[in-house]
């Protein structure tokens, strides 16, 4: 009876676990995952005076005084000094940014191989590595970034079991079925580590966004990091009522 009682606190603890958002990788990391078909990601840089939006309460702000309510943002790839976006950006069908083809550069950016994460206008989303990537009129939003943690399933090779190389991480995965997955670390991680999580989580490829200066908004999880100073920040966000 006992053994009863404890199964059926157990399903219970479960259920309840499920009906508060929370999966078994929400204790080390802020995660989203979404259906680009069904909510809409865009890409943010700069405001209607060419000025880098720059955090994420920044852009909370940018939606709000156009009725919408932010539901989800991150930065989405490394910058340079002045916030201009580290290689290929594409907003709103606009190239920004060109694709940077670079090889043998110095950081993160470029341990090989780097890549890009873009959404087309039917809103179908995709990562590819740097040399795959193909211009297209289609492509709606695009951010590039490195190193690639998973190609076509595997960890990237450069990367180091047990690795002390630790630091707050962020990126973007893609799963066979198109959903998009975001996620943060809580906590410093290594490369091999991060890049375990999205493989553990069925993606198929994988790009690393940025480190330490990575900031997440997800207040559904408790999760609402404000700051931040960066340039391209991935967002979701729903019309007000």
């Amino acid at each position: 009876m006992r053994l009863h009682f404890a199964i059926l606190g157990c399903l219970l603890l479960s259920l309840f676990s499920c009906q508060k958002g929370q999966g078994p990788y929400d204790k080390d990391y802020v995660i989203y995952a979404v259906n680009p078909k069904q909510e809409a990601i865009e890409m943010y840089y700069y405001n209607e005076k060419s000025v880098p939006i720059r955090s994420l309460g920044n852009l909370k702000e940018f939606l709000a005084v156009r009725n919408k309510e932010l539901i989800f943002a991150m930065n989405g790839g490394m910058f340079e000094p002045n916030n201009a976006p580290k290689g290929l950006y594409i907003e709103k069908g606009q190239q920004l940014q060109a694709l940077d083809t670079l090889v043998g550069g110095k950081g993160n950016f470029y341990l090989p191989p780097n890549g890009v994460f873009y959404l087309t206008e039917d809103n179908k989303a995709d990562i590819v590595v740097t040399s795959a990537f193909k211009p297209h009129p289609s492509i709606k939003y695009a951010t590039q970034s490195g190193p690639m943690l998973l190609v076509d399933g595997e960890i990237n090779k450069v990367f180091t079991p047990g690795s002390t190389n630790l630091n707050i991480r962020n990126g973007v995965g893609i799963k066979p079925t198109g959903e998009v997955i975001f996620a943060m670390s809580k906590e410093k991680v290594n490369f091999y580590d991060f890049a375990k999580l999205f493989q553990d989580m069925g993606c198929i490829n994988a790009l690393y966004l940025d480190g330490f200066v990575s900031r997440a908004y997800l207040p559904s999880k408790g999760w609402t990091q404000t700051d931040g100073d960066f340039g391209v920040i991935i967002a979701i966000s729903q019309s007000k009522e």
